[in-house]
């Protein structure tokens, strides 16, 4: 959660038996493009969900385990959606809420092709032929329910699709930062290969290596702590068939060169954390280093790239 809207813990009122909603209608459009960035944002220390009324309307809501400061959390909306959004915000106090159990009331199963990203509550709904990756709802990144993070899902499925017809093999696979681990667990699985997964993060390190060894991925997806890509923790694995970037559009341009060069002949690099109109930016510095559109993923107002070494 940002700084400039979690109260220090010295300005924190002792706990009590209400705690505090936040709550706007928003255009059915807006509201999970809204939701998302504000989970993103206010991370756990918040539960963002999004919901529809009888009459037809939708409202994001967001639940404080503590007092906000009410002036940074408008200002955290006006950037991400709108100065009419954050005037219409209005603050209510409510009784205790069960924070576990609102997370995992909001975060409902994922699909993308055969890949499934569901919470431990949700293990039942995974079919036969799922491939099933179990991530707490408490981690809120990563959790497959954003849409740059279902878009890579979703191009990874079209790339085993083709795989199985025989265009392509991934015996080497790169997710760079990758979070809670979804996209290189959902790989080794697809795959049966090895996943070489890093982050920045020392804290998502932890988090992936666990989730790794919970949904029995950890012979195969190993994780490292690593800036970029230029490391020899990184490189020294090179070439890869197969590498995803899911970060944001500055990182992603300057990692052009240096990932372009671990890239084999004919492999693919999968990009997102892109809104759709940065993905032109992106794509030109990729080009540059000699890489070609093979698809685009529209998706909640993202757009994940799939880009081919020529």
């Amino acid at each position: 959660m940002d700084k400039s809207v979690a109260q220090s813990d010295d300005e924190m009122p002792a706990r009590s038996a209400a705690t505090t909603r936040a709550q706007i209608a928003v255009d059915g459009g807006d509201a999970r493009r809204l939701a998302d960035q504000l989970s993103e944002r206010l991370g756990e220390d918040a539960a963002v969900a999004v919901f529809e009324e009888p009459d037809g309307s939708w409202h994001v809501a967001i639940d404080f385990a503590q007092p906000p400061d009410e002036a940074a959390v408008r200002a955290l909306v006006t950037e991400t959606g709108s100065a009419d959004a954050a005037r219409a915000l209005a603050f209510e106090r409510v009784e205790q809420t069960d924070w576990v159990a609102l997370s995992l009331a909001g975060l409902k199963p994922v699909r993308a092709g055969r890949v499934m990203v569901h919470g431990a509550h949700d293990r039942a709904a995974v079919r036969v032929n799922d491939i099933g990756i179990e991530i707490e709802a408490a981690l809120a990144f990563g959790t497959g329910h954003h849409g740059t993070t279902r878009g890579c899902l979703l191009a990874l499925d079209r790339l085993a699709k083709r795989r199985r017809a025989g265009d392509k093999t991934f015996a080497r696979i790169l997710d760079v930062g990758t979070g809670t681990g979804v996209l290189a667990m959902a790989a080794a699985r697809m795959f049966r290969s090895h996943v070489l997964a890093s982050d920045i993060d020392p804290r998502a390190v932890v988090v992936a290596r666990d989730n790794a060894r919970a949904n029995r991925t950890a012979p195969f997806v190993t994780v490292v702590e690593a800036a970029g890509v230029s490391r020899r923790a990184v490189c020294g694995h090179a070439p890869f068939d197969l590498v995803f970037a899911n970060i944001l559009l500055g990182p992603l341009k300057g990692l052009a060169a240096p990932l372009a060069r671990l890239v084999a002949p004919s492999g693919f690099v999968v990009l997102s954390g892109l809104l759709t109109a940065q993905a032109a930016s992106a794509l030109a510095s990729y080009r540059a280093q000699g890489l070609v559109l093979d698809q685009r993923v529209p998706l909640d107002g993202w757009v994940t790239l799939v880009l081919r070494r020529r």
